[in-house]
């Protein structure tokens, strides 16, 4: 059974109820969940599984399912090391409450949705990201030589601008017609499900991505370029980080 991703309608969610589907070599499934796998850039989510005694499952990490047949919002929650005796109690068909490292998180969703206005102000295809706690990472593809104190003003402004952030989706067909929308090389959005996530940063930018932002660019809050380097010979490095 598929995971419902509920993080994909509010990432704003810290916690949700869910039922193991199954705990294998990998980690435990659940049929929802309020975990981020890493994807897209963005780390993986860490948190804990609270069993009905109480019980914390500490989990490390989250990644996207590889079974046969799975489906991008497939999940596996990854327990820390050290929890092996906790994996032997637990079964198909428990009843857990799933519960995420919400300062981790946020840092997450404050770092990507900076990662959108770095799209708008610097307008080249963007051939690789990371999004972590302390960083976000971006390579654009240009020759052109990027000056670090007109993106840090400009970030400013866009922040400072408190520009609505939300979701909307769009079918295969139409993600199909607009390609212009995509400004990864590196990473496609996923096509053959039906319908494609956009985020739109309201006046600033559309494209399409399935991880989690916050709802005002004012939430970001200051930022400082901490690097900025000539990555190859058409691709400039750059290194975001909140103040």
């Amino acid at each position: 059974m598929a995971t419902r991703a509920l993080f994909r309608e509010d990432a704003y969610l810290t916690g949700c109820d869910a039922t193991i589907t199954a705990v294998d070599e990998l980690g435990i499934h659940l049929d929802q969940t309020v975990f981020y796998p890493l994807g897209g850039g963005q780390a993986g989510d860490a948190g804990a599984l609270v069993l009905a005694d109480g019980t914390r499952v500490e989990i490390a990490d989250t990644r996207k399912a590889k079974f046969e047949g799975a489906t991008p919002d497939d999940a596996v929650h990854v327990p820390a090391p050290g929890q092996h005796a906790l994996l032997a109690r637990i079964a198909a068909g428990e009843r857990v409450r799933a519960e995420i490292d919400w300062t981790r998180r946020y840092r997450h969703m404050r770092l990507h949705t900076a990662s959108h206005l770095m799209c708008a102000v610097l307008p080249y295809a963007v051939d690789g990201c990371s999004i972590t706690t302390e960083y976000a990472r971006l390579d654009f593809a240009t020759v052109e030589p990027i000056e670090r104190e007109q993106v840090e003003a400009r970030l400013a402004e866009l922040v400072g601008g408190a520009h609505g952030v939300a979701t909307e989706w769009i079918t295969d067909d139409e993600m199909a017609a607009r390609p212009e929308l995509v400004r990864t090389m590196s990473v496609k959005p996923p096509m053959g499900l039906g319908r494609v996530r956009l985020l739109r940063i309201e006046g600033v930018d559309l494209q399409p991505c399935g991880g989690t932002h916050v709802r005002n660019t004012q939430e970001i809050g200051a930022l400082r370029v901490a690097k900025l380097e000539k990555k190859s010979a058409r691709t400039r490095r750059l290194v975001l980080e909140l103040v």
